[in-house]
């Protein structure tokens, strides 16, 4: 495997390596892998390039999954990997786990996850798992260890509490006054993070809101 040919690929696609780690004996990858590098958007590119796709035009169900799977398909082909995906049905990939593993994600006061760089929109749409050893040797700080925690008190509902995440108290209030502009926007609590927010299009913002209602 070529990296550098391998960081053309995924960028040229709108993607981007948000974090990668080592393999521990009971990640569920296929024999030989000895990293997993976590893929998400490259915003505010990302959006663009998805928005020309033809999953995007032909209004048939999850586009932005279909189209993931086909692009992060494609990628692993051509570099000599194996593709691995959030999505698809039981068992799930621990990609949560796999993104507090990596050291560029950690869960926030709102127990979001939360990137070095995105903030609380960092997402995956796949990963990919590697023969060779990726790891970055560099080392970061969580974004929220000198934060005032603006995310605590920006949700208009209150639907984020140390108890977890309450989905339906989030989905009555985006689908009836939504007096925050969270439909239009994207989820104020996710906004209010001072990292990252600026990346991301409101009508990606948007396209998510929809696809959570349904």
């Amino acid at each position: 495997m070529n990296k550098v040919a391998l960081d053309d690929d995924i960028k040229a696609e709108g993607l981007s390596i948000l974090g990668d780690l080592p393999v521990s004996p009971s990640d569920p990858v296929p024999e030989g892998t000895r990293s997993i590098l976590m893929l998400g958007p490259d915003e505010p590119n990302f959006w663009k390039i998805f928005k020309d796709s033809r999953e995007y035009k032909d209004k048939k169900p999850d586009p932005l999954d279909r189209w993931s799977k086909r692009i992060i398909d494609n990628i692993a082909k051509k570099n000599n990997c194996a593709p691995l995906y959030p999505f698809g049905g039981e068992p799930y990939k621990p990609f949560y786990s796999w993104a507090l593993r990596s050291g560029t994600v950690w869960s926030s006061p709102v127990h979001l996850a939360v990137h070095k760089d995105r903030g609380l929109f960092v997402s995956f749409r796949g990963a990919l798992a590697v023969q060779e050893n990726q790891k970055s040797e560099d080392t970061f700080e969580s974004p929220c260890v000198k934060c005032p925690a603006p995310c605590l008190t920006a949700c208009p509902v209150d639907a984020f509490s140390e108890t977890g995440y309450d989905v339906l108290k989030c989905k009555s209030h985006i689908s009836d006054l939504d007096s925050s502009n969270c439909k239009s926007l994207g989820c104020k609590t996710r906004r209010s993070c001072p990292v990252g927010a600026d990346f991301r299009e409101f009508e990606q913002s948007a396209f998510h809101m929809e696809n959570f209602l349904r």
